[in-house]
């Protein structure tokens, strides 16, 4: 999180949340639905400006309710998920495959799901903004459980690194990272919020 964001906090606490104007695409990409966009249900527009992209990541947290937001300044932007509030690429690290956010944090995977689409997901830990304190505006960063959506670009690569059975609308197995054999379970979309605790369209509490 940006100090400067910090102490914009602090010194404007009551800026009403917004809600609906930024989602999270399945490919990790920022998009902003204004009011048209929101009403007849569209996708919205790709943020491509980097400067702003790297803003949003840099100050990308969740509350303990589960609810995603960018912190932007004294506004608190919540965010429309449209699969996972984490998006997962596998790229080359200096010695090994490495497993990386839209936000460039690193996830150390425990096990993989698949749906009934053929999506893979990643559970897994990673660093996370958590906003703890309401009273003094406080957020924590710290090693959380979580589950990303893996990117469609490295299903091919995932692949390669799994042994499949096919089972009940969807696969299960195994998938060697690192050396070491992890689990690869069958799961329904419609249940990755509520088992892993987040809320795909955030309302006000």
């Amino acid at each position: 999180m940006d100090e400067k964001v910090l102490r914009s906090l602090i010194k404007w606490p009551n800026v009403p949340d917004c809600y609906g104007w930024l989602a999270l695409d399945r490919r990790g990409q920022w998009r902003m639905r204004d009011e048209f966009a929101q009403q007849n249900g569209l996708p919205g527009q790709v943020i491509e400006h980097s400067a702003l992209k790297e803003f949003i990541t840099r100050n990308y947290a969740c509350d303990n309710a589960g609810r995603y937001f960018f912190q932007n300044g004294p506004q608190r932007v919540f965010i429309t998920i449209t699969s996972t509030p984490w998006i997962a690429r596998i790229i080359p690290g200096e010695d090994a495959l490495k497993i990386i956010t839209q936000c460039q944090t690193e996830i150390n995977p425990s096990s993989a799901l698949s749906d009934e689409n053929g999506n893979i997901y990643i559970a897994g830990s990673m660093k996370q903004s958590i906003y703890k304190d309401l009273t003094a505006q406080q957020f924590e960063t710290a090693e959380c459980p979580g589950i990303a959506l893996l990117h469609d670009h490295d299903l091919n690569q995932f692949s390669e690194l799994a042994k499949l059975r096919e089972q009940a609308c969807s696969f299960g197995g195994s998938w060697n990272w690192q050396g070491k054999q992890l689990g690869l379970d069958p799961i329904l979309s419609e249940e990755l919020s509520k088992y892993f605790g987040f809320i795909k369209d955030p309302k006000p509490l």
